[in-house]
């Protein structure tokens, strides 16, 4: 496929030879556009996503597909999946049902909503709470 079909046209070919088979998803909430997780998706976990309609990825630490909330109970329901322009990337846009992240807050003890729940202090380096 030329750049110009890859870039402009309807045909979705997803590279995932580019990255041994993966490419990059971030995960975003659907009606707030906070963004929730960064995770990865091999063929077999987004035609799961697309015939499931929930957010199922490629877990690089148990080498498995995996489907957020099958453990948890807290499931990503996809609203719909962006691919970038060279489509080697992905945006699950998502209604959580439940936290996205698999730790919890101390305060509450629930799934924290988003895995990005802390920033670096650009003085000293540090994390800090968002």
């Amino acid at each position: 496929m030329d750049r110009e079909q890859l870039e402009e046209g309807s045909e979705l070919r997803v590279d995932f030879d580019k990255r041994g088979g993966l490419v990059p998803a971030v995960v975003q909430d659907a009606t707030d556009g906070r963004v929730l997780m960064l995770a990865y998706v091999n063929r077999e976990a987004l035609e799961a996503s697309l015939q499931k309609g929930m957010a199922t990825f490629w877990s690089t630490s148990r080498n498995a597909l995996w489907t957020k909330g099958e453990t948890s109970g807290d499931f990503l329901k996809i609203v719909d999946i962006l691919v970038d322009c060279d489509q080697d990337a992905l945006v699950y846009r998502v209604e959580p049902q439940g936290g996205a992240c698999h730790t919890k807050d101390p305060a509450s003890g629930k799934s924290r909503k988003t895995c990005f729940y802390r920033r670096i202090d650009r003085q000293d380096h540090t994390l800090v709470p968002v």
